[in-house]
């Protein structure tokens, strides 16, 4: 989809369009379904994130300053949802392996993404989220502070407290050793 397509819809979805926000919606979907995942670690949980973060974002389309950024300001509602679902919830949820197929690409080995994920999981949330949208969809630290809405420098330090924390658990834990 072009540019030019998405600023179109985006136009039309704030009029109230109903199916020109769900064709944009639907466009970003799978990479919002993949965020929810991640933070609360099953499906039926994670798809009610993507519900959720559909319902708000619908409510306020009209909030979207910058067309280009769509897909930033989904993920980052999505994370917001995430986060309200974990502190309703107050439950820790371990990895199921039946779920892996829903998170796993065809060339990932699976014991490696496990131990990645399970040491992303020893990270606290801004650090987590920040290490997410830094690695996991290539965003640049000052794209990441307007995200997160924070100063670069807070960001940047968050990020390397994270993996900082990372690299002494995987020196620690040997997680690679078999």
């Amino acid at each position: 989809m072009k540019v030019s397509q998405i600023i179109e819809l985006i136009n039309k979805a704030k009029e109230g369009n109903d199916q020109a926000f769900l064709e944009l919606f639907q466009k970003f979907e799978a990479d919002l379904y993949r965020t929810a995942y991640l933070y609360v670690k099953n499906q039926d949980d994670a798809l009610d994130v993507v519900q959720e973060t559909a319902y708000r974002s619908f409510k306020k389309i009209n909030t979207l300053k910058n067309p280009q950024y769509l897909k930033t300001w989904l993920i980052k509602i999505t994370m917001s949802c995430a986060i309200d679902l974990l502190r309703k919830n107050q439950k820790v949820i371990h990895l199921n392996p039946k779920y892996t197929e829903f998170i796993r690409t065809k060339d990932e080995d699976l014991p490696l993404a496990i131990s990645l994920r399970e040491l992303i999981e020893t990270l606290n949330e801004n650090e987590k989220q920040i290490v997410l949208l830094k690695y996991y969809y290539g965003y640049k630290l000052n794209e990441i502070a307007d995200i997160v809405d924070a100063p670069l420098g807070t960001v940047k330090s968050v990020l390397y407290r994270g993996l900082d924390k990372l690299r002494k658990k995987v020196n620690r834990d040997d997680v690679y050793e078999q």
